[in-house]
């Protein structure tokens, strides 16, 4: 029973340290620079690059309103203004979070999601960028 007790404490300190932990926002408010549209795909990470056919504020503004309308997602990071915003979305279960940062770079979309715990996130941030993407799609260039 002992046994039982100590893998259910275990259990738990493991999840309230994935909630709880702190959060260095310097490490994931940044994106690689880019130079041409395309898409990037590395284990628990996606990069997606578009080039956009509107004012940057536009295309910025839209993609924080459809951000904010992701479950569990809020903006850690920078606004439209600044160019750039990091966002977080946790997992429904255990709330394990992945970091999304977009950002115009010249004339260019650019939407990085990663996650933070792990080494593979079963694809999960390659779909909520794709999501994204259908979203800006009237105000980017189709690749």
């Amino acid at each position: 029973m002992r046994i039982l007790y100590l893998i259910i404490l275990i259990v738990a300190g493991l999840m309230a340290y994935v909630r709880f932990a702190p959060t260095d926002i310097a490490r994931w408010h940044q994106v690689p620079e880019v130079t041409a549209p395309g898409d990037t795909e590395g284990p628990g990470s996606f990069l997606a690059v578009r080039r956009i056919n509107a004012p940057a504020a536009d295309v910025l503004a839209l993609a924080e309103q459809r951000a904010l309308a992701t479950p569990r997602t809020r903006l850690l990071a920078g606004s439209v203004a600044e160019g750039m915003m990091t966002f977080q979305t946790r997992s429904l279960l255990w709330g394990f979070p992945d970091h999304t940062t977009v950002a115009v770079q010249d004339d260019l979309l650019v939407i990085y999601g990663r996650l933070r715990f792990g080494q593979s996130d079963m694809g999960v941030n390659k779909a909520r960028v794709e999501s994204w993407l259908e979203t800006l799609a009237p105000l980017t260039e189709p690749l």
